[in-house]
């Protein structure tokens, strides 16, 4: 009989993510927006890259219990791998057919139109649960967001049924709170929150939480801090942007500070090592002539590994502490880098895509620069079934 035991293969790039800098990422900012305030874990985008499965138990690890999620989808991932007592909402997409699911298993969902409310009450009432819902409002994103002029009826419907629908939050997003040249589209936007939450106090209809600060907004904008702040690229050990690094030190009175740490490090092994002789081309056409005798290593791995096309002949890659540059077009699976200048590179040697070895780094950074991609972008690229190890 054939055995159904199944090997274990392994994979051609491995992530690890460290447990310590997550918790000091998350002490830095719970003492950034005091005490009192909740902290949401945005894991969107498969936890921007890092995994949704390991990184919910690391986050919870670090004391976190509240898990923000762009979809559905991405909502149960989080069902699966939280503990019972961590909650998870919904901020984007969730199609009617899945409220129900929802609504039985307690997870928290934006509403930002009042059509919605009577499916919602509808469902609630069939699955003889409470609906945990956050009223989103329109405060000058223009993305999703409800109007002033559905606000009030809103309000009306959830004090006439709070048995089936919990008034959970009132929430709005900033259009981009990580640049201080929009600081005055940020006030605006805080000014109609504001002019929202008096409607509240006025219909006598609290929300139990009140939300509207990302990681920009909660470092920088005390202000914005309300019950909750939605932590997304902080929590990573990348700070929303340079204006946001430039005021933390000016308010700490250094001039640099590595108070994030980044708790991601991808790593790959050496597959190959060849001599090519001068004159001879590496990889794919004719990008890249050897202009001496050199020694290449070949790596396991390329675009299709959310290894950027755009880094052929400009990146580099750590092996033994050193830097080795790419040389040639990275394919789909492959690419070069040269290791003449690295003393006996063998076989299997580690080698470091993204992050630290020794004392030579590869930063996030050094690909965005090249690619024009987002650090978040980059990051939310990266293949799901990549290997994600929690380490130290």
């Amino acid at each position: 009989m054939e055995s159904t035991n199944k090997i274990m293969v392994r994979h051609s790039s491995r992530i690890e993510l460290s447990q310590s800098s997550l918790t000091n990422n998350i002490n830095f900012i719970r003492k950034k927006v005091g005490d009192g305030v909740r902290i949401s874990s945005v894991v969107k985008a498969n936890a921007y890259g890092h995994g949704i499965r390991s990184f919910v138990k690391m986050a919870e690890k670090a004391g976190v219990g509240h898990f923000a999620t762009a979809s559905a989808f991405e909502a149960e991932e989080v069902l699966e791998a939280k503990s019972e007592v961590s909650d998870v909402m919904i901020m984007g997409i969730l199609y009617d057919e899945d409220i129900e699911w929802a609504i039985r298993n307690e997870i928290e969902f934006y509403v930002f139109n009042y059509e919605r409310l009577p499916l919602v009450l509808e469902l609630a009432r069939k699955v003889g649960k409470q609906a945990k819902v956050h009223i989103e409002v329109e405060t000058g994103a223009n993305r999703t967001g409800m109007t002033k002029k559905e606000f009030a009826p809103t309000l009306s419907f959830l004090k006439k049924h709070p048995e089936e629908i919990a008034f959970k939050g009132l929430c709005t997003h900033f259009g981009g709170a990580e640049n201080f040249s929009n600081l005055f589209k940020i006030n605006a936007q805080h000014e109609r929150f504001k002019g929202f939450l008096k409607q509240c106090q006025q219909k006598k209809i609290i929300p139990e939480i009140r939300h509207i600060a990302c990681s920009a907004a909660a470092l920088a904008y005390k202000d914005t801090v309300y019950d909750m702040v939605r932590i997304g690229v902080a929590q990573y050990g990348f700070w929303p942007s340079p204006d946001i690094y430039y005021s933390h030190l000016q308010e700490i009175g250094k001039q640099s500070d590595g108070a994030l740490k980044r708790i991601f490090t991808w790593k790959t092994d050496v597959m190959d090592v060849r001599d090519v002789e001068a004159g001879e081309f590496i990889g794919y056409g004719t990008s890249y002539q050897a202009s001496q005798n050199m020694k290449v290593a070949v790596m396991p791995l390329g675009y299709s590994n959310g290894y950027p096309r755009a880094q052929s002949n400009r990146g580099h890659v750590l092996i033994k502490g050193k830097k080795a540059q790419i040389v040639g077009l990275i394919n789909m699976n492959l690419f070069m880098v040269d290791v003449s200048h690295i003393p006996d590179v063998q076989v299997g040697d580690e080698v470091v895509l993204v992050g630290r070895q020794n004392n030579n780094t590869i930063n996030i950074s050094s690909f965005t620069q090249v690619t024009q991609l987002l650090n978040n972008e980059m990051l939310s690229r990266l293949p799901s079934a990549i290997p994600r190890k929690i380490v130290k």
